[in-house]
């Protein structure tokens, strides 16, 4: 029998989707009779026989329909409908009741009854009302789920649209307002409020206005209705806030269709307004002016670079060709600057390049151009001189202000200029041309002398050809075997006996002789051949020293002198490895001298190219000790093993009883540190006794030897190992 009871668990799973419906009646026939009507009909039934029954039913489980007789002997249908009402239970509720008065049905339907069937009623309407009850039922709850999918959706469209990185908006057909994302404000710091229902160009700069007329006026609907432009939109904030926005926008079109023509469709687009997706490219907009700048400006002086320098002095010779006036155009080359770099390093040299070109910037007049070409090389153009003598102006002004010395973080540095000059259109027509007579011009300045400046003139193309020759020769030395390598041999001034030689690179030049390495390797290193023939001399000393061993010469030192442009190439210690393991060298018969501006160039890459040496068995001397401007303290960090004293100290001795605190100073400071001491320039007894004396018992000097080719040399070797010959034979 029908029961209050809960159905099995098996089926509770069969019938958990089917409406829920509870059958509330106190007459047993009646309760009977309604649940046989509606079983069998997909419904899921439940019956009570009392109002407290039904209420502990309610209480327990969901139900979608409760069919409610009103006289209960309990609890009064009534008060049944006030729990359901007070619990917000939601259950739709059919009155049964044999009640004939009209207060009965009122109280129900006050109470939210869905209906009110007045007993007896038939078969038919009982099922209908049941059924239209819980159609309402899903009708809601489909309504509920659509209007929460809504929602749900509008939020989360809400959400992706303000979250959106561009300003998302849109405009009416007057260009206002309708829509607009936060990013807007984030952005330009106006609120939403602030913007809906105003005109489109209370936002655009005012130069950008007419661009931005142009195309929100747009009325195409077709593929060509969407178009980018980019606008530059007003901050609040005002000045210097303004930003670049990339704006894409699309016409929007409502589609019209009339019906007023018979049996033929009218089809209409009409203009309605625009959607627009505003980037804020401020950023990417910024960093392309940098790059266009940093394109045509040196980053270290921010002055014009060479191709800009070469547009605007185009610009300059055009003018002047039209107006038929004179312009001028210079070539700057800071004097000593490359000492200042090699000794205090490059950071105080950008110091300074920096320091010199405001200098030379605050002599000229507006309109000339100052530019840097690279190094310590700087361009000037002057349009529209009057006569040359407004040339010859600027250049003294210029040579007058670099006088100054330069405080860089409290050195106290002076340098000068070499000025060249050329002169449109008599010194050349052309960019290039006048470039390379100034060039050419300044060149003679630095050969007379440098601090100067001079005009081109046509006798200098000699001296220019005569340079470019020089440089086509040693280039010609390198492949026709010109080079050659002398050596000094280094005494021990106890013995008499050579343990070292020096190594010296000689020119045999085909027209001007014998030329000594002072002659033709400070223009090598201007023109970048000292690498090749660096390469050249490992070669050339690693042969060599093969023979010196067939004549007893293993055990003598060579001391060869390292470039810095050689020091500095990372491939260097790979050649020397290379060339030692070839030619079956012994590493620790070589001995690299390095001067002390060397050490100031970059100090932290000589360390660990000269460790690298040290480690193959390659020992370092340091040469022109006390001449240059290090510190004792690079002893300390730099592998050193030996210690040259420089000739001018060496000269300094005249007498052998004489006092020469340099010397004795230097003696000492090697002596402390443990380290090998070699005197170079010794000329007279009286140096060498004095020296000898003092504690320096290595030395080089024309007193013993002056560089004499490798023959010689190998002569000087094996007369020095014949008396231990004729000893061995004996």
């Amino acid at each position: 029998m029908h029961s209050g009871e809960p159905a099995p668990i098996s089926d509770t799973l069969e019938t958990d989707s089917l409406p829920r419906l509870l059958l509330v009646d106190d007459e047993p026939r009646l309760l009977s009779s309604l649940y046989e009507l509606l079983q069998g009909r997909g419904y899921r039934l439940v019956t009570a026989s009392s109002g407290s029954e039904a209420l502990a039913q309610l209480s327990r489980q969901r139900f979608d329909l409760v069919l409610l007789d009103l006289r209960l002997p309990d609890i009064g249908g009534h008060d049944i409908m006030d729990f359901i009402n007070e619990k917000g239970i939601d259950a739709h509720v059919i009155v049964m009741s044999g009640e004939v008065g009209i207060d009965a049905a009122i109280g129900a339907l006050k109470r939210g009854a869905y209906d009110y069937l007045r007993k007896p009623y038939s078969r038919e309407e009982l099922l209908t009302t049941v059924a239209n009850a819980l159609q309402q039922r899903r009708l809601a709850a489909d309504n509920e789920r659509i209007a929460t999918q809504l929602e749900n959706s509008e939020k989360m469209y809400r959400y992706l649209v303000d979250s959106s990185p561009d300003i998302i908006y849109t405009l009416n057909h007057e260009g206002r307002f309708t829509f607009v994302n936060d990013r807007a404000y984030q952005l330009l710091g106006y609120t939403r409020e602030e913007l809906l229902g105003q005109h489109y160009s209370i936002l655009v700069h005012e130069e950008d206005l007419e661009r931005a007329r142009y195309v929100f006026n747009e009325r195409r609907v077709d593929e060509r209705a969407s178009r980018n432009v980019e606008l530059r939109l007003k901050c609040r904030g005002g000045n210097g806030h303004d930003r670049t926005f990339n704006n894409t926008l699309m016409t929007i079109s409502l589609n019209a269709i009339g019906m007023h023509v018979p049996d033929q469709e009218v089809k209409k687009l009409e203009f309605f307004g625009t959607y627009g997706v505003a980037r804020d490219i401020t950023d990417r907009k910024r960093a392309e002016e940098v790059i266009s700048y940093q394109a045509y400006h040196d980053i270290l002086t921010d002055l014009p670079n060479r191709i800009l320098f070469k547009d605007r002095l185009g610009l300059a010779v055009i003018q002047a060709k039209r107006k038929q006036t004179e312009l001028a155009v210079m070539f700057i080359d800071l004097d000593r600057f490359k000492l200042v770099n090699d000794t205090l390093g490059h950071v105080k040299g950008d110091e300074l390049l920096q320091q010199a070109a405001r200098r030379l910037k605050g002599c000229l007049r507006k309109g000339d151009t100052l530019a840097r070409q690279g190094g310590d090389e700087f361009t000037i153009v002057l349009p529209e001189l009057r006569d040359r003598d407004d040339a010859r102006v600027i250049a003294d002004k210029f040579l007058e202000t670099l006088q100054e010395p330069f405080d860089l973080d409290g050195h106290e540095v002076h340098i000068s200029a070499s000025i060249g000059i050329a002169i449109y259109p008599s010194d050349g027509e052309s960019i290039d041309e006048l470039l390379r007579h100034a060039d050419i011009a300044m060149y003679q300045v630095k050969a007379l002398g440098k601090n100067g400046h001079s005009f081109y003139h046509t006798s200098m193309l000699d001296v220019s050809h005569q340079k470019i020759a020089l440089e086509q020769a040693l280039r010609r030395a390198l492949e026709q075997d010109e080079l050659e390598m002398y050596y000094q041999p280094q005494i021990d001034a106890i013995t008499s006996r050579i343990v070292g030689a020096e190594a010296l690179m000689r020119w045999n030049h085909p027209t001007r002789g014998l030329l000594s390495a002072g002659e033709f390797l400070p223009f090598a290193e201007e023109n970048g051949l000292m690498l090749p023939i660096s390469d050249w001399m490992i070669g050339a000393l690693c042969r060599d020293m093969l023979q010196w061993k067939a004549v007893g010469g293993g055990n003598v030192r060579l001391s060869l002198n390292l470039s810095p442009q050689y020091l500095d190439r990372g491939d260097f210690f790979e050649k020397m490895r290379g060339a030692l393991v070839r030619y079956g060298i012994a590493p620790g018969q070589i001995e690299v001298e390095i001067t002390e501006n060397i050490c100031i160039r970059n100090p932290q890459y000589a360390i660990e190219q000269l460790n690298k040496l040290c480690q193959l068995g390659v020992s370092v001397a340091i040469d022109d000790f006390g001449t240059g401007y290090s510190s004792l303290s690079y002893l300390h960090r730099f592998p050193i093993h030996t210690v040259k004293i420089d000739q001018s100290f060496v000269k300094e001795i005249h007498e052998e009883n004489g006092h020469y605190p340099v010397i004795l100073a230097i003696i000492s400071i090697a002596r402390g540190l443990g380290l090998n001491l070699i005197a170079e320039g010794v000329e007279t007894e009286e140096q060498a006794r004095y020296l000898r004396s003092n504690g320096c018992l290595t030395m080089q000097g024309y007193l013993y030897y002056r560089p004499i080719p490798l023959q010689d040399f190998i002569g000087a070797l094996r007369a020095q190992s014949a008396p231990n010959l004729r000893a061995v034979q004996a």
